[in-house]
């Protein structure tokens, strides 16, 4: 894992410092950008995903300063660990306690969500709402979690005095790099244009993982109060969606995020075994004649987010009377440090 950190670290630091010092023309600036985004995305992938998980590596220390590259992305690790930690992995697909699939008004991505008239337009337009997921995190979502204390609905626990000088330290790391500095290098409006496509690109990449794993044709989604039920274990392999299991490059890129189902049922361990327990998961669930839901490409993957989308999106939807219904074990909702 050092090893690969360290190439991703060196790849954003070789795209950053080339933007600023070399890049005299848009033909080698836009380019350059998006390496950018797609090596911030990398750390968020395979360095900070897995530190937040305390997968990256047996020592606690090296899993907390791994999870704290969010923090230097400008995100923030408290507000993750309890937004993805605790309310995801508890609740995937659940309506009301899945924070990841409320995306409303703009995006309709469950069959309990409320249907609104451009949802018909959803399936074309979803991409560029993308675009702007990274700036959302990062200026709005963060601040917007700890004024209120809560995460839809769902109370934050307090932060503690090591929590707000983390947020604050982030915050002002994610300034002095992501604005200050370059501000120094750049006039204005290519700065903006720069960032623009940064950011871009790796809120795009970030949250098209997520939506190749989750909200694609063939996952489940829940109400907030379903009567019937499912196990823990089942729930999980309901709702998630392993995709492209066979393409190595796209593996390593997204650290394992592919294998979301082995992710799910495994979160503290390394990405880098997912491989090995796909084999394990599919043996187990072929004895108890349990489906394991898969897209065996990235471009069926991307097929089958879009026919969700526009099923959501259609006015009348078969999938709405469809949809099983959900039995998850009760837990408590701590944050998990």
């Amino acid at each position: 894992m050092l090893a690969k950190t360290a190439l991703i670290f060196a790849w954003a630091l070789a795209s950053y410092a080339l933007l600023l010092g070399w890049a005299a023309t848009w033909a080698v600036a836009a380019p350059l950008s998006v390496s950018l985004g797609l090596a911030l995305a990398a750390i968020g992938f395979s360095v900070m995903h897995d530190g937040g998980h305390r997968s990256y590596s047996r020592n606690s220390k090296t899993n907390r300063w791994a999870a704290l590259a969010l923090d230097f992305l400008g995100g923030s690790s408290y507000v993750w660990r309890f937004k993805h930690n605790v309310l995801h992995h508890s609740y995937p697909n659940v309506e009301g306690a899945d924070d990841d699939i409320e995306f409303l008004p703009f995006l309709r991505l469950s069959p309990g969500q409320p249907r609104y008239w451009f949802h018909r337009f959803q399936f074309l337009y979803w991409p560029f709402l993308l675009l702007f997921l990274a700036p959302k995190w990062i200026f709005l979502d963060d601040f917007v979690a700890v004024a209120r204390g809560e995460v839809g609905g769902h109370p934050l626990p307090r932060l503690g005095s090591k929590d707000w000088v983390t947020l604050f330290l982030g915050k002002l790391c994610f300034a002095l790099w992501a604005i200050a500095l370059p501000l120094l290098f750049l006039e204005p409006l290519p700065y903006l244009i720069g960032s623009a496509i940064v950011f871009g690109v790796q809120g795009f990449t970030l949250g098209l993982v997520f939506q190749l794993a989750h909200a694609v044709e063939g996952a489940s989604f829940f109400p907030p109060a379903a009567s019937d039920t499912l196990p823990w274990a089942e729930h999980q392999l309901a709702t998630t969606v392993d995709f492209a299991r066979k393409n190595p490059l796209l593996s390593w890129f997204v650290g394992g995020l592919n294998f979301q189902i082995e992710h799910h049922l495994f979160p503290q361990i390394s990405h880098r075994h997912y491989p090995a327990l796909a084999e394990v998961v599919r043996e187990v669930c072929e004895r108890h004649q349990i489906r394991v839901l898969e897209q065996p490409t990235l471009g069926g993957a991307l097929a089958a987010h879009v026919r969700h989308l526009y099923q959501l999106g259609c006015p009348l939807e078969a999938a709405d009377s469809t949809q099983p219904r959900m039995r998850a074990e009760p837990q408590r909702l701590t944050l998990e440090t």
